[in-house]
């Protein structure tokens, strides 16, 4: 207990000096005096808090008023352009399709406008000689009808005349394939080859039907070539009888705005078909000829139908005249044997590569500029579509469309300029 009272009263006395110190601090002495400048009387406000605002934040767009202002603009450029574009393939196709159904027609039609072209040129000549529209379309028709009967004769002459040799040369090959067959590598037997023989007869037995279908599906292919043919003639007459009048007619179910493009257009474009053709018959001639004299030299028979066949093949530019030409190599391989085969072929090649690289760049190049690979595009495209056909119209058809486009073209700039020359004298200075 003694311990617990001095701790008591060390602790009061403590607490007793505090106060005493506490209360000496805040009365001061009045003797003392402690100087204070003025200044550290003055109270200072403190100083002003400045608002801080914080970045103007891009308000939350609005709802837009219509589903289509919430599309992207480049997407609905795209879209717009795409259902267009789609419009147009399904515009092409349906033409295409037409076209197809009417195949006949429209290939006479073109086999018209073709031959039309080439036949042209003279039509005018004898009207500027004096000669009546009528007189010179009928003069020009029946020569190029009798052209034509005459080569047509031609051919199937050369053909009866070494008709003989042909089938002569050919029991030949055959006879050299069989011997080749029995002494050469594969060392087969007669029995063997006989085998092989009944069993291709045998096939040629089973499949008769077919065979027959296919003879009777010729016969309807014959039918439609010869009315083709007399559709063709019929509609070449009219196109060098009335072709003026014609187009006028045609340029008058154009509307008003589209006459004077379609009236600039049409002469350039026919200008250009002619040109095409006229260039493609010299090239097809030099090609038949070359390979005609070719294929004679090295013994070939029919040189001359083959060259005919040349001839009519070269219309389809670049691959025509090598594609008619294997009816050579196949020819010189029955009669003569491989070695035969290639020296045509290389006669084939070296007529294709001057062609390519002398003829149609000298004689088509200035009149139709149509690029080789869009000329190989076009073949394919037209033999897809249309057949030998299509092939044959293909690239002219390309070539009249670069000339139209170009000419369009050509006019809309000059019109923008003829247009902005206006604008600028009519306005006030």
């Amino acid at each position: 207990m003694a311990g617990a009272g001095n701790a008591w009263a060390t602790w009061r006395g403590w607490m007793t000096r505090r106060r005493t110190e506490a209360a000496a601090v805040e009365t001061p002495d009045p003797a003392v005096h402690v100087h204070v400048p003025e200044r550290a009387l003055q109270v200072t406000p403190p100083p002003r808090a400045v608002a801080v605002t914080a970045p103007d934040s891009p308000p939350y767009p609005a709802r837009p008023a219509h589903p289509a202002e919430a599309v992207p603009w480049t997407l609905r450029v795209a879209a717009e352009g795409m259902w267009r574009l789609l419009l147009v393939g399904a515009g092409i196709w349906v033409l295409l399709q037409v076209v197809g159904t009417l195949r006949i027609v429209a290939l006479a039609f073109v086999a018209a406008l073709l031959i039309s072209a080439l036949l042209e040129p003279t039509v005018s000549w004898l009207r500027r000689h004096g000669v009546p529209r009528g007189l010179a379309a009928a003069l020009t028709f029946l020569g190029g009808l009798v052209g034509i009967a005459l080569v047509a004769w031609f051919v199937v002459w050369q053909v009866s005349a070494n008709l003989s040799e042909v089938t002569g040369h050919v029991n030949e090959g055959i006879r050299q394939i069989k011997s080749w067959l029995e002494t050469g590598p594969m060392h087969l037997t007669d029995t063997q080859i006989n085998q092989f023989s009944s069993q291709l007869t045998k096939v040629i037995g089973t499949n008769s039907d077919q065979i027959t279908s296919f003879g009777f599906s010729t016969v309807s292919v014959v039918v439609e070539i010869v009315t083709g043919v007399f559709l063709a003639a019929f509609c070449t007459f009219f196109l060098l009888y009335d072709g003026e009048r014609i187009w006028g007619w045609c340029l008058r179910l154009l509307p008003v705005r589209s006459r004077m493009s379609a009236a600039g257009a049409g002469p350039r474009a026919w200008a250009t078909l002619t040109a095409y053709v006229r260039g493609t018959v010299v090239v097809a001639f030099i090609d038949s000829l070359s390979i005609g004299i070719g294929i004679y030299l090295l013994g070939v028979p029919l040189a001359m139908p083959i060259a005919v066949i040349i001839f009519l093949g070269a219309f389809i530019p670049l691959v025509g005249a090598l594609v008619t030409g294997t009816i050579a190599v196949l020819i010189g391989l029955v009669t003569h044997g491989p070695v035969t085969a290639l020296l045509v072929l290389a006669v084939l090649l070296g007529v294709q590569q001057i062609e390519g690289h002398l003829l149609q760049p000298l004689i088509l190049g200035r009149a139709v500029r149509v690029h080789p690979l869009a000329v190989i595009l076009a073949v394919a495209c037209g033999s897809i579509i249309g057949g030998i056909g299509g092939a044959v119209v293909a690239v002219p058809l390309v070539a009249v469309t670069n000339t139209v486009v170009g000419y369009l073209r050509a006019r809309h700039a000059v019109d923008e300029d003829v247009r902005a020359a206006l604008t600028a004298a009519a306005a006030p200075e």
